[in-house]
């Protein structure tokens, strides 16, 4: 499994924006993607115009599949000219334990 996080700092003024887009963004990517697994928008509970985007694909290559189609594309439409961001908080695969019990995405 690929993981990624980011946040953006979003103006007040903006924040519904910004969160009707991002919500978009993923309920599209995971009706529509079939290596987008999980698409998860945070916010920050000390900063209310921080937002983090949590999200877990098949691999590298549903990411990339992602991050070239529309639903992406549309984001960054809406929000590129007053969101900040994205920051780039962690992006890799995930290191499971083969002797561990299998976790079940929720």
């Amino acid at each position: 499994m690929y993981h990624i996080a980011v946040y953006f700092d979003v103006p007040a003024e903006r924040q519904q924006e910004f969160v009707d887009a991002a919500l978009e963004d993923g309920r599209e990517s995971s009706a529509n993607e079939p290596g987008t697994k999980r698409f998860e928008l945070i916010r920050d509970k000390d900063n209310a115009g921080r937002f983090y985007l949590n999200e877990a694909y098949d691999d590298a290559a549903a990411f990339e599949v992602h991050a070239a189609g529309p639903y992406f594309k549309r984001f960054f439409e809406i929000v590129g000219s007053f969101a900040d961001g994205p920051h780039w908080l962690i992006q890799g695969s995930r290191v499971d334990d083969p002797d561990a019990a299998p976790v079940t995405e929720q």
